[in-house]
């Protein structure tokens, strides 16, 4: 298959011409050879590969290229002998375990960059929605910035689609994390502990468990930490080693790629485990599972998990102008009747930001999570609430989860009970919440819409009483996914239910 016309460069030949190439080195150079080829270089210098190690090359000079859509059908002649080799040696078993790791971390990767479009999409074209003939210049400028980054998400995410394999999900990892960096309330909660209480750090060793692009090993780092251990099993991990040394910590922080539960650190025990594990709903991807591994392996006795303390909670909810945008729209579409788009609509966990009017009543804590002692067994329950309502509604809509998050100085300090961020933040402690009252972050809420396919729509009252509970389940053993199932009353009536998944 050639390069392009003009050029005698076979994709074998050219990918030989510079060894050492990835998967996403050799979408590169495709793509760098495309574009000087149409540029009229027939002959683009193939020296060295910092000539294309730009990111503006990941993105396809030619659409629907042919030749992206089989680069994982051109291998190096030295892998294949080296592939070839370990054949021999390695037993059908171990292979099969190691393609089905892989299998599971590539989709793992692909369900976060999906949610992570989906929050995007809906969220740029909310903002289009709200602009109106009244804004000022800035404004408009403002929001033609927005409807630009919503085409350029819109593009990336079909694009992606459009190279049919799940490796070039790898190189959205990137966006993924800037997502995550850019969540200030997050990022700022992590830094503020550390830099607050360089004392809890300095020469201590430190464990960060999935530690993502690295910014919280570094953290740790420069409030003077005597070692940072910082594991992960995505690809993630050589972009962390190389952010490591940019920035001068090669010797304090050691990266390693891997389980926590299968890596050899090279401490015997830590002072303090730092991770950024919160999932949707705060479980979801099951992360903790992990987290908890390390710290009954590794934490010192005294040591201290960082965030210490996590509470979730709920609260039943009606906002009819959600209905109308998310539901109600689909039955007549310029007149057509598009309803089979509302498919499992009532089936699966919404991750949303509602406005703070959409809540009925005042939430409801049901779960508290003290890091240091919980274990695995206990993320798996059935949790009681009540709440009162406070406002009258034609209708229940549904209910909303969130989960709030402490960070406490040492594992003798108990979080009150029902504790909320803004009190804990008033007594000196860093906190932080992801509810409809708090400023909105990548992890947003979950929202649980009542199947009116099955149910008669229920309007409350001011001083009404509900009751109930919810259930977190995985969907499987060491399954990252999550089957919640929410059963309520109102008053003195017969309770319903009903389970959503979270995926």
């Amino acid at each position: 298959m050639k390069v392009r016309s003009g050029k005698e460069y076979t994709a074998d030949n050219a990918i030989s011409m510079v060894p050492g190439l990835d998967f996403l080195g050799t979408i590169k150079l495709v793509n760098y050879i495309r574009s000087n080829v149409q540029s009229g270089n027939t002959k683009p210098d193939l020296s060295s590969s910092s000539l294309f190690e730009d990111d503006v090359y990941l993105k396809p000079v030619l659409e629907d290229d042919a030749l992206l859509y089989n680069l994982e059908d051109i291998s190096d002649p030295e892998e294949e002998q080296k592939a070839d080799g370990q054949e021999e040696t390695a037993s059908p078993s171990g292979r099969i375990k190691d393609l089905e790791e892989e299998l599971s971390r590539l989709r793992e990767e692909f369900i976060e960059y999906k949610h992570m479009v989906q929050r995007s999409l809906g969220k740029q074209l909310g903002n289009e929605t709200e602009m109106d003939q009244t804004s000022s210049p800035k404004q408009h400028q403002e929001d033609d910035m927005a409807s630009s980054r919503f085409k350029n998400a819109e593009a990336g995410y079909f694009t992606s689609y459009s190279y049919n394999s799940m490796n070039t999900f790898r190189y959205r990892l990137s966006a993924i994390h800037e997502s995550m960096l850019k969540d200030t309330i997050r990022t700022d909660a992590y830094r503020d502990f550390v830099y607050d209480n360089k004392s809890l750090f300095k020469d201590k060793v430190v464990l960060d468990v999935g530690c993502g692009s690295g910014i919280l090993s570094m953290f740790c780092a420069k409030a003077g930490a005597k070692m940072v251990i910082a594991v992960d099993n995505s690809d993630i991990i050589d972009k962390a080693r190389q952010i490591v040394y940019q920035n001068g910590f090669g010797d304090v922080i050691k990266c390693i790629r891997g389980k926590i539960e299968e890596v050899v650190l090279p401490v015997k025990q830590v002072d303090i485990i730092i991770s950024e594990w919160m999932g949707y709903c705060l479980l979801f991807e099951a992360m903790l599972d992990s987290v908890l591994f390390a710290r009954d392996r590794y934490l010192a006795p005294g040591g201290l998990m960082v965030p210490s303390h996590a509470t979730l909670r709920i609260a039943p909810i009606a906002d009819p102008d959600f209905i109308d945008e998310n539901i109600s729209f689909w039955n007549s579409v310029y007149g057509f009747k598009m309803s089979s788009m509302l498919e499992n609509v009532y089936d699966e966990v919404l991750v949303q930001t509602l406005k703070p009017s959409a809540v009925l009543a005042d939430s409801a804590l049901f779960m508290s999570l003290p890091l240091h002692t919980i274990t695995v067994e206990e993320l798996t329950f059935v949790k009681d609430f009540k709440v009162s309502i406070t406002k009258d509604a034609e209708t229940l809509d549904g209910w909303l989860v969130w989960f709030d998050m402490f960070f406490m100085p040492s594992c003798q300090t108990k979080l009150p009970q029902d504790a909320v961020p803004s009190a804990m933040k008033k007594a000196g402690h860093v906190a932080f919440t992801t509810g409809p009252d708090g400023q909105e972050t990548h992890w947003q809420q979950g929202v649980f819409l009542i199947n009116r396919e099955t149910k008669l729509p229920v309007p409350v009252k001011s001083g009404q009483v509900l009751k109930g509970n919810i259930r977190y389940k995985k969907k499987e053993d060491k399954s990252r996914l999550l089957d919640i199932r929410i059963e309520w009353s109102v008053e003195e009536e017969s309770p319903v239910s009903q389970e959503w998944a979270l995926q």
